[in-house]
């Protein structure tokens, strides 16, 4: 049993999230004011539709905190949400193509990217599948149907191809499968198997293995292909202990392509310097601990997986954007959660949010008998 606390979520997690949003504002207005000058005749264009995605998801946000019933473990809300994002996902591929790749769909002129839906889909069933199936999750038969899901969802991103997204997805799945009781051995096959669908996928592009190259050598071809990752450190280390003081970028001056997408943390590494960096990572490790919390302290098996799968693929995204920035790991085209410009991206993470501290609204309870 469980008592639903009426305006009693997380605060912190809150709080953190809007100061991230608000960094976020002020980033993309920064980095994307000359592009969109020049692009649309208009500076405050990729500003503007930042603050629309973020009207809307934090819209999600206060309808979600108002749903009394735990709605993530009710089976037809669960199962709809991952069809519609499956279908989504499907439909990409009869739109037009845009930058040659098939991530988008339009409707009503509005462009969505459903690969940010299926992140919070595939974490609401495998919560609810794992709650169901906890006492049968050592029996291969009972673990196909989920990792078939989580094949398709990641084939159909790769296809895209959003190869970057799609490794995040696959890798959040299979440590909720492990978190969710499922054995190392049986872990350990998936992921023996998926390895080897990764790899070839990794080498049939390339400019993937490009990729790979320019950051096992990223001096080789600083004009060519290392020429994003020189650019991204030299604009982090440019910004040096305070920065260069906001708007005073001059990576974003079309040298360091992406600046207020993939990038954006350079362009804040140089504005604001190692004390802005520092200050944005500390921000995540903080809503990682604050995920874990709420996660720890759910009152049944599937919120707990629920509020700890959200928090980790928020949190591994950043990490995975940071790591590229710093010229850590190799490009991935993945976007900084709540601060690189996108609304796909941008509402779908506050929904996620949404779901997180709606759980934390919930309290488990005792029954005494006499």
């Amino acid at each position: 049993m469980e008592i639903f606390r009426s305006y009693g979520f997380d605060k912190a997690l809150f709080v953190i999230t809007v100061i991230l949003l608000a960094v976020g504002f002020i980033m993309v207005f920064s980095s994307s004011a000359n592009l969109a000058s020049e692009k649309y005749n208009q500076y405050l264009h990729f500003f503007i539709q930042q603050v629309i995605g973020a009207a809307v998801g934090m819209a999600l946000v206060v309808f979600i905190l108002t749903v009394r019933k735990p709605f993530y473990q009710n089976t037809v809300i669960v199962y709809a949400l991952l069809i519609l994002s499956v279908s989504l996902l499907a439909a990409c591929f009869v739109m037009p193509s845009i930058a040659r790749v098939n991530r988008w769909i339009t409707f009503f002129g509005i462009r969505f990217q459903p690969s940010e839906l299926a992140k919070i889909s595939l974490v609401l069933f495998l919560a609810h599948f794992l709650e169901r199936k906890k006492d049968r999750l050592d029996e291969w038969r009972v673990l196909i149907f989920p990792i078939a899901v989580m094949a398709l969802v990641t084939l159909l991103i790769i296809k895209e191809p959003d190869y970057g997204t799609a490794l995040l997805i696959f890798a959040s799945g299979g440590l909720m499968l492990y978190l969710g009781g499922v054995k190392l051995r049986n872990l350990a096959v998936l992921g023996a198997a998926a390895g080897i669908v990764f790899a070839v996928y990794l080498f049939s592009a390339s400019y993937r293995v490009e990729r790979i190259t320019s950051f096992m050598s990223p001096d080789k071809d600083i004009m060519g292909k290392g020429f994003q990752p020189y650019q991204s450190k030299l604009a982090v280390g440019s910004g040096g202990l305070l920065g260069v003081s906001l708007g005073e970028s001059r990576q974003k001056l079309y040298f360091l392509p992406y600046a207020h997408t993939d990038f954006i943390y350079a362009i804040l590494g140089e504005e604001f310097g190692l004390l802005g960096t520092m200050t944005i990572l500390l921000l995540f490790l903080a809503f990682l601990w604050r995920g874990l919390v709420i996660g720890a302290r759910a009152p049944t098996s599937a919120g707990q997986l629920a509020a700890v799968g959200l928090t980790l693929i928020i949190c591994v995204q950043a990490l995975l954007n940071i790591t590229v920035v710093l010229g850590m790991g190799p490009a991935k085209g993945v976007p900084l959660p709540l601060i690189s410009f996108g609304r796909s991206s941008l509402v779908c993470t506050l929904a996620a949010i949404g779901i997180i501290l709606n759980i934390s609204q919930r309290k488990g309870t005792t029954v005494t008998r006499r």
